[in-house]
């Protein structure tokens, strides 16, 4: 008999949740986003924006009634294998992991960018690298010095754009966000859907640190609400008050665009302008440092059900954290920087996630009616509504998706064909390890038990 394999440790409290959701997506209040309003103008990218946070908004209040019932590190592969079994949950992982994986780069593309401006003669790609090696160790170290880490840069970075919005607001001019702000007519505005998606993406990856979490029913509900608030607040502003202070165009083509339009505002060799641009790290470590953690949670949990090989599922038996599965996605995302550029990765990770959300609240669905009397410490609110707006906005998405960028998304799904003949050539659908779905780790999911639900107004 093989020994037990160390659990992970549950040190995670509502504040850790709340810097690990904001932390998650903070960088695409930094870059990436911009991009949308080389396809969509000012305007166009700006209703993008807005129906792409009615989606968030629904899902997150959705997607928590899934991870309050069922706290497991695989997040939407554990909820799609509970409602669609095998297949769903493959798909479901597949997709959180292409998510999860190549936004990682794009994050690491940005911090090489970052320095670059400061130090034209160190290498974007040098930079990228380094920060794979320095923060996978961090992560390696223990989920509750990644959390005290997280929860640090992630309000320095929540700080600094507060500053940037008081710098730039003074110099907002309505007509340079008006100027040709809708080039492309109403159909530039499906076609920014991925990059105003970036600005919310990854925040679900919350779910993946649930086993982590100490009185992971109410702790979840919290940290996901706080977070998904406060995000929504910043993104419209940046977004708006970004393009409204110089001629948008010149912002829309970099990795930078923060410190370029403070530039602006101050003149580029001010002192203030070189200081906000070193800070201006914090958000994209944030980021960095928290997809490294779901990422890793995500393999591991594959790999602890058998849909990956099991040797990733190893726990470090001194700091009780998943190492292989962290080097893995690491030498994967190192990989990725050699071939793709940040507008490539920004659109592979918002598709898997769409895919990912549509799987979700399919899977919610089928769960509601298959099985009534699971215990839902917190429930969707204005359910069936929430859960459908969230549904049928992803599938538009979806369609935008592959209308826009085929060629992208056929890489996708080809991999995915690809995934899903291994799985069953190779038997592995045979090997699958229901324990830890239905669990000893989560044995309070055997059976239904009767928990206080949380209304949205408790939080």
């Amino acid at each position: 008999m093989t020994a037990k394999q160390p659990e992970l440790k549950k040190v995670l409290r509502p504040v850790h949740l709340w810097a690990l959701g904001v932390g998650l997506v903070i960088s695409g209040e930094y870059f990436g986003w911009n991009y949308g309003w080389g396809v969509a103008g000012t305007l166009g990218f700006l209703l993008a924006t807005l129906l792409v946070t009615v989606f968030y908004v629904t899902f997150i209040f959705s997607f928590t009634e899934l991870t309050t019932s069922i706290p497991h590190a695989g997040g939407p592969f554990a909820y799609a294998y509970r409602a669609l079994g095998p297949l769903g949950a493959l798909v479901a992982g597949y997709a959180t992991l292409i998510e999860f994986i190549f936004a990682a780069p794009a994050i690491a593309f940005a911090l090489g960018s970052y320095v670059h401006f400061f130090y034209p003669s160190v290498p974007v790609l040098i930079t990228a690298l380094c920060s794979y090696v320095v923060f996978t160790l961090l992560n390696a170290l223990g989920v509750k010095e990644s959390a005290l880490f997280s929860v640090v840069v992630t309000t320095l970075a929540v700080l600094e754009l507060v500053v940037y919005l008081g710098v730039v607001a003074p110099s907002f001019e309505t007509r340079n966000f008006l100027k040709n702000s809708l080039p492309y007519g109403w159909m530039g505005i499906f076609a920014a859907l991925p990059f105003a998606i970036w600005l919310y993406v990854c925040i679900e990856g919350v779910a993946m640190a649930a086993e982590e979490v100490k009185d992971s029913k109410k702790a979840i509900a919290q940290g996901y609400v706080s977070a998904i608030l406060t995000l929504m607040v910043l993104a419209l502003a940046v977004m708006i008050l970004t393009g409204g202070i110089t001629d948008w165009q010149t912002l829309a083509v970099i990795d930078y665009p923060l410190p370029a339009a403070i530039g602006v505002v101050l003149g580029k060799e001010n002192s203030l302008t070189k200081i906000f641009a070193s800070i201006g790290l914090f958000g994209l470590v944030a980021s960095f440092h928290g997809i490294i953690l779901t990422y890793s949670r995500q393999l591991f949990a594959l790999a602890r059900s058998r849909y990956l090989p099991y040797y990733l599922a190893h726990v470090h038996p001194r700091f009780r954290t998943p190492h292989r599965a962290l080097l893995v996605g690491a030498a994967f995302g190192m990989l990725a920087l050699f071939y793709l550029d940040t507008s490539k990765l920004v659109i592979l990770s918002t598709f898997g996630a769409v895919i990912m959300y549509i799987i979700s609240m399919v899977s919610l669905f089928v769960l509601r009616a298959k099985e009534p009397d699971l215990a839902r410490p917190f429930k969707a609110p204005i359910y069936p509504y929430f859960p459908g707006i969230a549904l049928g906005l992803g599938i538009v998405a979806a369609i935008a998706f592959l209308y826009y960028y085929f060629w992208l998304c056929f890489i996708f799904f080809s991999g995915l064909i690809l995934v899903i003949l291994l799985f069953y050539l190779t038997g592995s659908h045979k090997k699958l390890s229901v324990i830890s779905f239905i669990s000893e780790d989560n044995p309070e999911q055997k059976l239904p038990v009767a928990n206080p639900v949380i209304k949205p107004s408790e939080i």
